[in-house]
């Protein structure tokens, strides 16, 4: 008898491992090399292991480039509302509309960012980017095709990463 709750899936029996890869793009070579030659690729998932976060710096976030960032966003969403409301709009009025709409975006995307930094009082004056990243990718088999898959990467000759 199994451990296991009703309704979670054990992936140690339900997958197989065809493949692991030290990159993304190896193991995306791996099921594109399995689809050239007709495996049905909808059996294959790649999984990341070993996940962690990376945020990269991009620079110091003084007010006024916080003020700056929040009038372009405003700006965007401005011209977004100002072409939804010219859409509607049958009078030849619609280019002031959008013009309008763009600016008053910007006046209070740059007050709305202006605030917001300032209200961190100097916790976070930095600008960043985050992103997931992992340390394995395996590609892994459902279905009883792990076998079949390792077989047909096996033929292609390449460096597919290692064979569990």
């Amino acid at each position: 008898m199994s451990d296991i709750e009703p309704g979670r899936l054990d992936v140690g029996t339900a997958w197989n491992t065809v493949a692991s890869f030290d990159s993304y793009e190896e193991s995306q070579a791996a099921v594109d090399h399995l689809s050239d030659r007709h495996f049905p690729v909808e059996h294959l998932d790649i999984v990341g292991s070993g996940l962690r976060l990376v945020e990269h710096v991009t620079g110091r976030l003084t007010k006024g480039r916080a003020a700056g960032a929040g009038a372009l966003s405003g700006a965007w969403f401005g011209l977004f509302i100002g072409l939804l409301v010219a859409l509607f709009t049958p009078r030849p009025d619609w280019p002031g509309l959008i013009v309008f709409g763009v600016l008053i975006g910007a006046v209070w995307g740059a007050l709305f960012g202006f605030v917001s930094h300032s209200a961190t009082r100097g916790r976070r004056d930095f600008s960043s980017t985050r992103s997931l990243a992992a340390s394995r990718y395996d590609v892994i088999a459902r279905g009883g095709r792990a076998d079949e898959a390792r077989a047909l990467l096996a033929e292609g000759g390449g460096t597919w990463g290692e064979k569990p």
